[in-house]
């Protein structure tokens, strides 16, 4: 492991001296410098200051149609527009569809006129209001249009916002797949595999762009590299790379090319086709010039419909008012006659009749419930994902408050949150997913891999060897793609055991007792979802061994809380009686407490509020002990035991992208808000003086944390510092 720590450069001084300056623009048109240094003034959010500057943050979203962002990525695409951040939105598709720009309701849509260029130029106006009015609050706000060269050759359609021009839209205009699971040569997805040789453009209505172009697989990456290059983003947003698939089967087509032959999945070709280039660009973008490491986070898209509502209900209504600004429902003038807005979308967000897309915001890295974990001498280390590389920081020493500078802690291609185990030795082991990109002599596929501690930095915490691959339990490239993210224990007897979700909705299991090999990949014993419409077990699985030694594995499903134990210390889990626990909303944290007692917290489905579970070692049943105040937001609810006792802390995104810190032991203390944007999961650990710390990765890529300013239940939580800021 290199001992050298990544370059700290603000981002200000970066994006104003990287790369040279503004790009050029068709027919003379002169475009800001892409570097967007300018910024607009954040839009009030609450009070206080936020920790995390907007000018130390930079988003670019790549998404396939234009209302992808609206429905899959709000609110946190909404947050990062208001407070004033640079942003950059890449749209691949000119979405065309089937060019009958009419809502779905019309007594007769087929009666409308076909034109897929103004279709297309429509969709395009709807999400310059959307984005207009998410950024500034007026939907009207105008916008400067230029056709700018990216790769010698092509031009792609820049949108500036005058009144905001540190955000910016960018329309490669391909032609999309017209069909949302029909094999199609000329798609996206065919162009990644080869299927086609090149993707043409549709040139909508009115677009600066020249001349109809046409894309080679390599040019989509590179073009793709060039905003990542000249952008030099922060947090980096695309849609799911790894769609569930769906048991029926894939529909009949005219297009025979074997290589467009496979599953069918819940998600749209081109959103999953869409993710594969962000993915390839990344990649190359990694190994490109020196920068801080960009964070990268995958959204859910249909497939969220089919899965339990995880946003409450002014999140939804917050969602469906913007995409009703995009559907052009009210209307209004925008002086193009190609249309203002997609009427294929219109109201229907507000109606209720948008297949419940507006009601879920998920990732599909769901964050791990165990990236902050104490060493061997009691000091803390956090560890995350950037660049597509591990990252660890180390209390400078145990209880300190402060934690030193970013180290490397190796890896590649890594997706997601790490979950980290401490043997019983003191050793950290870590576990993450890899994707793996194809190439002349590989497939594409996923797997585990796993890295151990190899002994100490000089700056006194933990370093670590090579990352190795643990494979997939699903051994088929194309299977392999859909295994979930590992959670994993140690328990007494020195073994390390990791979880993984399946390709088909269950539950994998490996184990090793170091310095021996790992087990083969096994099955647990069920339960098996009997519904057709979702995946049994949903990716968001958490384990821990209470003070018994019994393994408890917990997860998601459509209706329940599903819970494995083992049936002796060290055994593998077994499926336990049925939790009967409310319908969760997304991850589901464990956590062991004194007397064999295991609590769970995680969100309930259409409410978002969070609930505390119990299971008490006598009774054997799970009962909803309390439920904390309503805050809104999605996602994991970080937990862990404090005091070897029956107290917990718990720490949760609330509606504002901000996070929420309590204690919790009879029943939940009143949250504390830290007004830090972050990214994914936040981390919970006790430090060497009994004192609750939480630690969350803000989205300009540093860490911080905050703890109790002293042990025990009633002592609040202290201000929220950032990892480089002097000793609390």
């Amino acid at each position: 492991m290199s001992s050298t720590p990544p370059p700290r450069v603000s981002r200000r001084r970066l994006l104003q001296a990287a790369g040279g300056g503004a790009l050029a623009a068709a027919a003379g048109t002169a475009i800001r410098s892409w570097h967007l240094t300018d910024r607009h003034p954040a839009a009030p959010g609450g009070p206080g200051r936020m920790l995390v500057d907007p000018a130390d943050q930079c988003f670019v979203q790549v998404v396939a149609h234009a209302d992808d962002g609206l429905f899959f990525m709000n609110p946190d695409l909404e947050q990062s527009l208001r407070c004033g951040a640079r942003s950059v939105t890449v749209c691949l598709t000119g979405g065309e569809a089937d060019g009958r720009n009419v809502s779905p309701a019309a007594l007769q849509p087929g009666s409308v006129p076909e034109d897929r260029a103004a279709f297309a130029r429509a969709r395009t106006n709807g999400l310059r209001a959307a984005h207009a009015a998410m950024a500034t609050g007026n939907p009207a706000a105008p916008w400067d249009v230029a056709a700018v060269s990216l790769l010698p050759g092509f031009q792609v359609e820049v949108h500036t916002l005058q009144g905001a021009p540190h955000h910016r839209l960018v329309f490669l205009q391909l032609v999309e797949a017209r069909a949302v699971w029909q094999a199609r040569t000329t798609s996206l997805r065919g162009l990644w595999l080869g299927a086609a040789g090149t993707l043409p453009t549709l040139r909508p209505a009115g677009t600066p762009v020249e001349r109809q172009l046409h894309y080679t697989r390599d040019q989509v990456v590179q073009t793709l590299l060039a905003v990542l290059e000249r952008v030099r983003p922060t947090v980096v947003r695309t849609l799911d790379p790894n769609a569930a698939h769906s048991r029926k089967r894939p529909p009949a087509t005219a297009d025979h090319d074997p290589r467009l032959a496979g599953l069918r999945y819940y998600d749209h070709q081109d959103h999953i086709a869409s993710a594969y280039f962000a993915q390839a660009a990344l990649a190359a973008h990694r190994g490109g010039a020196p920068h801080h490491p960009a964070i990268v986070e995958n959204y859910l898209g249909y497939e969220a419909g089919a899965l339990p509502h995880d946003v409450d209900a002014a999140t939804a209504r917050r969602k469906a008012r913007v995409l009703s600004v995009y559907g052009w429902a009210d209307r209004r003038r925008c002086g193009d006659p190609a249309g203002c807005g997609d009427r294929k979308v219109g109201g229907s967000a507000l109606r209720g009749t948008s297949r419940n897309w507006t009601r879920s915001t998920r990732l599909r890295a769901p964050g791990s419930n165990g990236w902050l974990r104490a060493a061997h001498d009691g000091r803390l280390a956090a560890f995350a994902v950037l660049g597509g590389a591990a990252y660890r920081w180390a209390e400078t020493r145990p209880g300190s408050g402060r934690f030193g500078a970013p180290l490397p802690a190796g890896g590649e291609l890594l997706q997601g949150q790490i979950h980290a185990v401490r043997r019983s030795d003191g050793a950290l082991v870590l576990f993450a997913s890899r994707t793996v990109l194809p190439g002349r002599h590989t497939d594409h596929r996923r797997e585990v891999v796993t890295a151990v501690q190899r002994g100490t930095a000089a700056d006194g915490g933990p370093a670590f060897g090579r990352w190795e691959p643990l494979g997939s339990p699903d051994p088929d490239p194309v299977r392999s793609l859909e295994i979930g993210f590992p959670a994993a224990v140690a328990t007494p007897d020195g073994t390390v055991h990791v979880f993984v979700r399946t390709w088909d909705g269950n539950i994998a299991h490996r184990a090793v007792t170091l310095p021996g090999p790992f087990s083969p990949w096994e099955r647990l014993e069920g339960p098996v979802s009997a519904l057709q419409a979702s995946p049994g077990i949903v990716d968001d699985i958490d384990a821990c061994v209470d003070s018994d030694g019994l393994i408890h594995l917990v997860a998601p499903s459509a209706r329940t809380v599903q819970h494995w134990v083992s049936k002796r210390a060290g055994q593998t889990p077994r499926p336990a009686a049925a939790t009967g626990l409310p319908q969760p909303a997304g991850p589901v944290s464990a956590v062991p407490l004194a007397g064999g007692v295991v609590r769970l917290a995680y969100r309930r489905a259409d409410t978002a509020q969070v609930l505390i579970a119990e299971r008490q070692r006598t009774i054997g049943g799970w009962r909803v002990s309390a439920q904390c105040e309503a805050v809104g937001g999605y996602g994991r609810v970080a937990a862990a035991p404090i005091g070897g006792g029956d107290r917990m802390v718990l720490a949760a995104r609330d509606d504002d992208g901000e996070l929420r810190t309590a204690m919790a032991q009879d029943a939940p203390k009143p949250w504390q808000r830290g007004r830090v944007a972050h990214s994914a999961a936040a981390g919970a650990a006790q430090d060497v003086a009994g004192r609750a710390v939480v630690v969350v990765l803000g989205n300009d890529g540093r860490l911080y944390t905050t703890r109790q300013t002293g042990a025990g239940q009633s002592a609040p939580f202290g201000r929220w510092r950032a990892q480089d800021e002097g000793p609390a």
